[in-house]
């Protein structure tokens, strides 16, 4: 592992815990970034374009400007790489950030209460946006914008949060015990 790459999300997870979902937001997340940026790019282009060449000083300035604004949107990209959703039986982590890791983490006992939104965009691209309540307190991950396919993902959820635990315990076990056996038949 690279000093400079973000820890994979599912080294923060438990012997104990099952996996259930791991994403990331959708790309709709950047349409924004990407129409501010390429709006700056066309003004800084068109205008070094349009002054006459002894100002060229005030080209090259709008030249560097021009890099900062690719060079933020490169950072902006990267960050949205990086930021990563794991839903486990037990447990919702989000890992983000590049040179600095933040992991917010919330237990799937905490939930009371899921709400589902779906907008016109996203139902357009495929995404929406689910909020989760717990008990009386606000959490780190109440409410996550950009989710794709957010109708597995509520379904996944209820079902965690709502459904029947000696069945999903009795899956669990089943899941372990034939992960073990390709484990074994590999090394032997």
């Amino acid at each position: 592992m690279s000093l400079f790459s973000p820890r994979d999300p599912d080294e923060y997870l438990l012997d104990t815990e099952r996996r259930v979902i791991r994403i990331r937001r959708h790309w709709a997340t950047l349409l924004w970034d990407s129409f501010e940026s390429g709006a700056l790019l066309s003004v800084a282009v068109m205008v070094s374009y349009l002054l006459p060449p002894a100002l060229w000083v005030v080209q090259n300035v709008l030249w560097y400007a021009a890099l900062i604004v690719i060079l933020r949107f490169m950072w902006l990209v990267m960050e949205w790489w990086v930021e990563t959703l794991v839903v486990t039986d037990k447990r919702f982590i989000m890992t983000k950030g590049i040179f600095t890791t933040k992991v917010l983490m919330m237990p799937i006992s905490k939930v009371t209460d899921l709400t589902y939104k779906r907008s016109a965009a996203g139902r357009l691209f495929g995404y929406g946006t689910i909020v989760i309540e717990s008990a009386g307190q606000i959490q780190a991950l109440n409410h996550i914008d950009y989710l794709p396919r957010p109708e597995e993902f509520y379904d996944s959820i209820s079902e965690l949060v709502f459904g029947d635990k000696k069945k999903q315990a009795e899956r669990f076990s089943m899941i372990k015990a034939q992960r073990a056996a390709r484990g074994k038949r590999k090394v032997g």
